[in-house]
């Protein structure tokens, strides 16, 4: 299986508002970036539609190391969230739906065909590759 590395942003000028995602994905010495906007949405929504875009690129099974600033996304699968709301028919554990779920659910089947693991970093620190996707994810909102 091949190895590949994607890091992702999402970004929202107001929660709700403008918002954009960028994804950087890297395999060998071969990097893509990717970014996109909507006029109307979240930074949640932002920050699981880049992860599924990147994803959604992949041609056949892979090893997939997703680096997200996002705790919402990588706790998602880090901490089984994603997990129990399937299993409790998309249900938080307060009994309450889960926000986003047509997202999540389309994420959850895109995971299912790759080796994934999900590392969350630092957001607008050091990190040469999440600072590039926040440029992604913010140049996408300001070209809408």
């Amino acid at each position: 299986m091949k190895n590949v590395i994607i890091y992702t942003d999402g970004a929202c000028s107001g929660n709700p508002g403008p918002g954009g995602w960028g994804a950087i994905l890297m395999y060998n010495e071969t990097k893509k970036e990717i970014s996109g906007a909507e006029k109307n949405t979240t930074n949640n929504i932002m920050e699981i539609t880049a992860v599924l875009r990147a994803l959604k690129l992949l041609k056949e099974k892979c090893n997939v190391k997703i680096y997200s600033d996002s705790a919402y996304v990588v706790n998602a699968f880090k901490q089984g969230w994603i997990y129990n709301w399937r299993k409790n028919n998309w249900k938080t554990a307060n009994k309450e739906p889960v926000k986003n779920k047509e997202l999540w659910e389309e994420l959850y089947e895109l995971v299912q065909n790759h080796e994934v693991e999900f590392i969350k970093v630092k957001g607008h620190s050091d990190n040469e590759f999440n600072n590039r996707c926040d440029f992604l994810a913010t140049s996408a909102i300001k070209n809408l």
